[in-house]
């Protein structure tokens, strides 16, 4: 999964809001806001990370003259050593980070479900509002076609079309 920030309010929104409607939690209307900022600053602090790491990464690279095809790997590996979700681990995070959250913060009155619900219900969520990567890239790719493929201007083309279609996506924000 990858998260972008315009979706963050809107994923915490969207969990408060279904879990709220359920019956698996039962949050007082007032601090309904508050309840979403939680779940907020979790997906942030995530981001926040996220990008360290990809500067960590980006700097191993340079530092040891590596080619650029290798950053998939000594991010991975980095993630590892951090600790820091990657992949598919991502949706494990939040579900855990939430749930984990709802247990604790005082904007909650009352969890009702079980784990195994609180974890099915926000995993819904969450894939609910991933984005497919690949499919905005098989459209970017179909907008440059009088661009030769392998080249620079390729990929900065492709590069630019993937974030005009981004933007008209709102994930950009």
């Amino acid at each position: 999964m990858k998260l972008y920030r315009a979706k963050i309010p809107l994923i915490a929104h969207d969990t408060i809001k279904a879990l709220s409607e359920s019956g698996d939690i039962e949050v007082e209307p007032e601090k309904r806001s508050e309840a979403e900022a939680d779940l907020v600053a979790i997906m942030e602090e995530f981001l926040r990370r996220d990008s360290d790491l990809r500067a960590r990464a980006k700097d191993y690279i340079a530092r040891r003259k590596l080619p650029y095809s290798e950053y998939g790997k000594v991010r991975k590996q980095l993630a590892d050593e951090q600790e820091h979700p990657f992949g598919e681990d991502v949706v494990k995070f939040f579900c855990r980070q939430f749930i984990e959250n709802l247990l604790i913060s005082p904007f909650v009155e009352e969890v009702y479900a079980d784990d195994a619900i609180l974890l099915r219900r926000i995993r819904e969520i969450l894939y609910r509002h991933d984005v497919d990567e690949e499919q905005i890239r098989t459209e970017a790719i179909g907008r440059i076609k009088n661009v030769k493929e392998g080249t620079v201007e390729y990929e900065l083309a492709l590069s630019e079309a993937m974030r005009e279609i981004k933007k008209r996506k709102g994930l950009f924000g």
